[in-house]
């Protein structure tokens, strides 16, 4: 996403050019255009000059939406039994001694996340290079 949002002006950039930029797989590559398109927060563009590119401006994109578009939620705050297909050994009238707690830990990482947006990373990596 942050190739995506460097070469923006250049028009639509191919899954083989990021992959060289950045010495990742296409195939890995491939493998998250899906989730991202699903999202919205990438076109393909067909043709010759045909590629990928941001639906959104860079300012307008959270990391957040990103990590969760390829990974799922950042911390799942699910019961250990009822994620595994086990009955839910905790009493249903009252929660389970740390439910509180990871959810405070999961909204803190999304809100930040959340607060990081794409064209932060653009200017991180400008700065670096």
């Amino acid at each position: 996403m942050v190739d995506l949002a460097q070469h923006m002006l250049d028009g639509p950039v191919s899954l083989k050019s990021i992959a060289s930029r950045h010495s990742l797989s296409e195939n890995y590559l491939e493998q998250l255009v899906p989730s991202l398109r699903q999202a919205g927060m990438i076109k393909s563009v067909r043709g010759s000059q045909g590629g990928y590119v941001l639906t959104k401006e860079p300012d307008q994109i959270p990391v957040g939406e990103i990590i969760r578009a390829v990974e799922g939620p950042i911390i799942s705050v699910e019961c250990e039994y009822q994620s595994t297909m086990a009955a839910c050994l905790c009493d249903p009238e009252e929660q389970c001694l740390t439910r509180d707690l990871w959810v405070k830990i999961r909204d803190s990482v999304n809100d930040l996340v959340d607060s990081i947006m794409l064209a932060d990373l653009v200017k991180q990596a400008t700065i670096e290079s």
